[in-house]
């Protein structure tokens, strides 16, 4: 079949490949001058530093499959994820670890005191169903810890108050009573050792590939393809005709220094006097490289223009209807498969990502065998 991809991101370059391996004639489109979407990283001619242009990626994953799939690519290289927050003129480890409770508190607890001190004296006892964001981290942590690390640091990243959000996106991270500041817990953690960029390259060097970038999709383009993938908005695709799904977006304000700047690769910010949400030093997403110099960002949440680079899917209550409206839309379309994070309007970590291709890969094949 003659197919047509339109994004090279992960999504659209593991499409594009398992679809070439089967012998399809695939098209790619990326409107961009480069592969990889977001998690494109390149480096920085001055300092030599790896960049992760579009704001940090770490790949972690429990899915052994997905795990020696990317492992195909790229030569992944160990790392171990640690964040560190700036609160009130003080640095803490994040997540919240027993090692963050005893500093925050000025206590020696071991696990099990630890346990009862959060749930007997901080965390609200009569929230049994938290909805909100607040609603859980009171009940999970307490109103202290929460003020400390979370509210103005969700304020920031979201624009709007804690009350509103839902408390799935705080159930995203740990709450751990030991000493293991490890920030993801999946057993697969690594960042290619040449960049993400270069690894989807590798995805897309394929005799049945033909990549074009800096080529936003027509629906001319679409003509003579038998089959459309397509990962770039969902709204987009239909010309926003409904309106416009809510996304929050980054603007990065990059410097560069001498040495060592921060000592850690994340350093949140979440006091709401604060105007950025965190800096990211990006030598040190490669701790096997050694560079004299160094390049950092400081983050800026904002709402995200039509113009702008969508990152973070909203999903209030409004964006939840108006999905809902666009969902039904792409049932109806012929011929068109919408696939990842912003074909389907969700928020996923690159390997969700990565995995949600290769089913809705082998999901095709086997539907035209």
């Amino acid at each position: 079949m003659q197919i047509l991809l339109v994004g090279a991101g992960l999504s659209g370059a593991v499409m594009a490949r398992e679809l070439a391996v089967a012998g399809h004639r695939v098209t790619v489109l990326e409107a961009r001058d480069h592969v990889a979407g977001n998690c494109h990283t390149e480096r920085c001619p001055e300092t030599g530093v790896l960049v992760h242009v579009y704001g940090p990626h770490i790949f972690h994953t429990d899915d052994a499959e997905v795990w020696d799939y990317v492992q195909r690519f790229a030569r992944f290289m160990p790392y171990r994820h640690q964040v560190r927050a700036t609160h009130a003129g003080r640095v803490y480890g994040l997540p919240v670890t027993l090692h963050t409770i005893n500093q925050f508190f000025g206590r020696a607890f071991r696990p099990d005191e630890a346990r009862a001190f959060i749930a007997e004296t901080q965390a609200d006892r009569s929230i049994t169903d938290p909805q909100s964001f607040e609603e859980q981290a009171l009940a999970m942590v307490g109103p202290a810890l929460y003020e400390a690390f979370f509210k103005g640091y969700t304020e920031k990243q979201w624009g709007r108050s804690p009350t509103e959000l839902p408390a799935a996106i705080l159930k995203r991270l740990p709450l751990r009573f030991s000493y293991d500041d490890n920030y993801f817990f999946h057993r697969f953690q690594g960042i290619p050792e040449a960049g993400y960029t270069a690894m989807v390259a590798a995805m897309l060097d394929h005799p049945g590939i033909d990549l074009h970038l800096g080529t936003p999709f027509a629906p001319e383009h679409a003509a003579r393809a038998d089959h459309l993938f397509w990962s770039g908005p969902l709204d987009g695709y239909f010309g926003h005709r409904l309106g416009r799904l809510g996304y929050r977006t980054l603007d990065f304000e990059r410097f560069t220094a001498t040495g060592d700047w921060q000592g850690c690769a994340v350093m949140n910010y979440p006091d709401a006097d604060c105007a950025f949400t965190r800096i990211t030093e990006h030598k040190h997403f490669a701790p096997w490289e050694r560079h004299a110099e160094s390049v950092l960002y400081r983050e800026y949440p904002r709402a995200c223009g039509a113009d702008d680079i969508p990152y973070y899917p909203v999903r209030l209550l409004h964006e939840k209807a108006l999905l809902a409206e666009y969902e039904r839309l792409a049932a109806a379309e012929q011929g068109v498969t919408f696939l990842g994070r912003l074909g389907t309007y969700r928020y996923l970590d690159m390997d969700v990502t990565i995995r949600a291709a290769l089913d809705a890969a082998r999901g095709f094949r086997a539907a035209r065998r």
